[in-house]
């Protein structure tokens, strides 16, 4: 799988929430784009992920 643009492993039967809790990432300050598409956050438990698969994670940051 590609993930920001560089290669990253993932186990078989990995779902979307399963591999960014892995990675760190906290699902309510993301965004997630899975092979061109916006993934609804409702997904993130649903969808399986795939070794073709190609995601952009976008953190939200606060400041002023």
């Amino acid at each position: 799988m590609i993930l920001n643009g560089k290669k990253t492993e993932i186990k078989a039967g990995m779902t979307v929430m399963e591999f960014l809790t892995e990675q760190g990432y906290k699902a309510g300050r993301i965004a997630v784009e899975l092979n061109g598409e916006i993934l609804p956050k409702s997904s993130y438990e649903k969808v399986v992920l795939t070794e073709a698969d190609v995601m952009e994670v976008v953190t939200f940051m606060g400041g002023g």
